[in-house]
């Protein structure tokens, strides 16, 4: 019906920074969105805003300090608790009624970045940024329930970025252009763009600090592990694998599985993604991990030189051109 023209996309006079996919997700949005924040946070008074999957509350939230994951959603919480000091962070299912919220509220805010909106289109992006994962990129997918696309491959023609996530170092440029020449059959003019992960150092997620063992329980509620699981064990013996499925609502019962594993190897620890450690730390699991070394694996796009500039200057530009910019 957005289509055809029997339903119409709002456009706001705030700039609206659109990151989505058409799969049902494991592509990367919360890294990207959390690129954008570090290349913007600095310039202009940014807020993000997402649906809060997951979450058990309804309608439109602005995250302060009393925020939980519970309440908002384990992405936005952990936007939330790695820049909640830089930005501003709400939720809300729709869309199109938060973003005049977030102005009432925060008059102050210079662009909106709205992480995984692609097919709400209700708003109309000043930007539409479309992730798609080298391993399992839209166009050798299929509609759900015979893949795991939300709608037709002919979406990728509304992207004005199309990212390809997750490429192994080192792609070699034939491999670029077969996978540019299968973008192009949905979208002749989009910028195309190759992106990697990197992984940080082990990141304390609890009171026990001890992160020297080599022996891991591996605890993950996310769409696709392969990747976590593989980084693992780079550097690491796994005793256990916990694999949840995505935005996992992490129960007690859970919880002492997995206690129980590690005390089972006393040299051992927790390591787990940065959008479960903010679940564990929920004040319901405090007494049973409160003794557990519990590390998180920080994860980070990675972008050549030349198109993390292009990127920011393409960004830059939807923001200035609906006349955000602030003086520094």
């Amino acid at each position: 019906m957005f289509d055809v023209g029997m339903k119409k996309g709002v456009e706001f006079s705030i700039p609206t920074i659109v990151v989505g996919n058409l799969s049902m997700g494991g592509t990367g949005k919360t890294p990207f969105v959390e690129l954008l924040i570090r290349l913007f946070s600095e310039k202009h008074q940014i807020c993000t805003l997402s649906r809060g999957y997951g979450r058990k509350t309804k309608g439109f939230i602005l995250a302060n300090e009393n925020a939980s994951a519970a309440e908002i959603g384990d992405e936005p919480y952990q936007i939330y608790s790695k820049f909640g000091h830089k930005i501003n962070v709400a939720v809300g299912e729709e869309r199109i009624l938060a973003i005049p919220e977030i102005i009432i509220q925060k008059p102050e805010t210079e662009a909106i970045f709205l992480d995984d909106a692609f097919q709400h289109r209700y708003v109309k992006g000043d930007l539409n940024i479309l992730l798609t994962t080298f391993q399992k990129p839209f166009f050798k997918d299929k509609i759900v329930p015979l893949g795991t696309l939300r709608e037709a491959k002919e979406g990728a023609g509304r992207a004005d970025i199309i990212v390809v996530t997750k490429c192994p170092t080192g792609l070699e440029d034939d491999v670029k252009a077969k996978f540019s020449i299968e973008i192009r059959k949905f979208n002749s003019e989009a910028k195309i763009i190759f992106a990697g992960i990197k992984y940080g150092k082990p990141v304390a997620a609890g009171t026990a600090s001890n992160g020297d063992s080599k022996n891991v329980v591996l605890v993950s509620g996310i769409a696709d592990d392969s990747l976590f699981k593989a980084e693992a064990k780079k550097n690491y013996t796994v005793i256990k694998d916990f694999a949840f499925s995505d935005h996992h609502h992490y129960k007690v019962s859970d919880i002492k599985k997995i206690v129980e594993s590690v005390k089972e190897n006393p040299d051992s620890l927790i390591l787990t993604t940065e959008k479960d450690a903010v679940k564990l730390k929920a004040p319901i699991f405090r007494d049973y991990l409160e003794e557990i070394a519990t590390f998180a694996l920080p994860i980070e796009i990675s972008l050549s030189e030349e198109d993390l500039l292009w990127l920011e200057k393409r960004v830059s530009v939807a923001i200035k051109d609906k006349g955000y910019i602030r003086e520094i």
